[in-house]
């Protein structure tokens, strides 16, 4: 069997600001999002941003926002699940990395965020990235150290310290289990 030499077709955002549906970019490489997240899903991002806002209420220099594209460059742009920053926009994208970013984990898309996203985020100097396991009630945090992610560890019941460059978060992931318990 002969090799054709066939490359992968490389997209920028010019490409990207024309698709219909829901995308990302990284490196060139277009990945579709998944259809409308489960309930699960939704329930654990409406819960952690409920959290996050109210950690950064004395933190008037951060904000929490979901389900916005950063334009990391011309050829990478993903939209995660939450995120906070603590500087202005220039226009109406994101495009330095934000302080903070949380990905809830779905079955089909759960490689791409701990492989593809993780790797991303590492390179683009992310300084937090969380990773949250709904139907295990579980959230893997990662700190950038050195420029490189150092796992913090497992969180279930526990309180996550967040140190932002503006302010501290003591984040309480039991509240937000229990938030979704009540409504299940």
């Amino acid at each position: 069997m002969s090799n054709l030499g066939l490359q992968p077709e490389h997209y920028t955002a010019e490409d990207y600001q024309h698709w219909e549906g829901d995308w990302e970019l990284i490196d060139g490489i277009a990945y579709a999002m998944s259809p409308a997240p489960a309930f699960k899903h939704q329930s654990l991002a409406m819960g952690l941003a409920l959290l996050l806002a109210e950690a950064l209420d004395d933190c008037p220099d951060c904000q929490p926002l979901f389900e916005i594209d950063i334009e990391f460059s011309r050829d990478t742009i993903v939209r995660p699940d939450l995120l906070v920053i603590c500087h202005t926009p220039e226009g109406d994208r994101i495009t330095r990395a934000p302080e903070f970013i949380i990905e809830i984990i779905s079955p089909r898309r759960a490689r791409h965020d701990e492989h593809n996203k993780f790797m991303l985020y590492q390179a683009e100097g992310v300084a937090h990235y969380l990773i949250a396991y709904p139907d295990e009630r579980k959230i893997k945090a990662y700190r950038l150290i050195d420029g490189s992610y150092r796992k913090q560890g497992d969180f279930f019941d526990e309180t996550y310290r967040v140190e932002l460059s503006k302010c501290t978060l003591d984040l309480d992931f039991s509240r937000v289990w229990k938030r979704m318990a009540a409504k299940a």
